[in-house]
């Protein structure tokens, strides 16, 4: 009975200091008192990082899907800008606005003795490929004749006639009077084609003649060559 006398003596006097002790405002169980408060106060260091980086993750996605829909904007517009240009060719180079106009260069180059003026009134290889071959017989796949070996005849063709254009008329001067052709015009959707140009000029002499400096005359829209 002793020992249960000691035992109730002792649970009444830590009852009394537990009652004593939270009278005066001490904390009766600092430990897990500490421990609650630790575990209170680490509660906003674990999930701030977690709710930061999700709210990161959330703004970088927001912000991804506006860079991408700003990019597929620009690439509509792009693409609205390249169809709409499809319908226009590229103008042909040194091309005249009429045929007077064409055929006055060329008397003002051939008075020069400019071989290369003169030359660059003519249609050059790409203009060949992408303005007339397309629409010419011999281009039809059956025919099998490559537009590479087409141009090389052409071109070399055009070559000696205007060599020998320059070496017998180079220096000259003649008046343009008018232009006319003499052979038939082909109409080729795109373009026209008016063959055997017949130039009225009149001569240092004031003689008034028909010549052919050159055979025929490309036009497309306002642009002659």
């Amino acid at each position: 009975m002793a020992g249960v006398d000691r035992l109730r003596d002792q649970l009444t006097a830590r009852v009394r200091g537990f009652r004593g002790a939270r009278s005066l405002g001490v904390d009766a169980a600092p430990g897990r008192t500490a421990r609650a408060r630790g575990f209170r106060d680490l509660r906003p260091s674990v999930r701030g990082p977690h709710r930061r980086g999700r709210t990161a993750r959330v703004r970088a996605f927001c912000n991804a899907r506006s860079r991408r829909s700003a990019g597929a904007g620009a690439c509509a517009f792009l693409l609205a800008l390249t169809l709409a240009g499809c319908g226009d060719p590229p103008p042909l180079a040194n091309a005249a606005t009429s045929s007077e106009a064409l055929a006055a260069a060329v008397l003002e180059a051939l008075a020069a003795a400019d071989h290369a003026r003169l030359a660059a009134l003519a249609l050059d290889g790409q203009e060949f490929r992408d303005v007339v071959w397309p629409h010419l017989p011999a281009s039809r796949p059956e025919r099998g004749v490559p537009v590479s070996y087409a141009w090389a005849d052409l071109r070399q063709k055009s070559s000696n006639a205007l060599r020998r254009l320059v070496a017998r008329q180079g220096g000259r001067r003649f008046t343009l009077l008018a232009v006319d052709h003499d052979g038939e015009t082909t109409d080729y959707g795109t373009f026209r084609v008016h063959r055997e140009t017949r130039l009225r000029v009149r001569d240092e002499t004031g003689q008034e003649i028909d010549v052919h400096f050159y055979g025929s005359t490309l036009v497309r829209g306002d642009e002659y060559k």
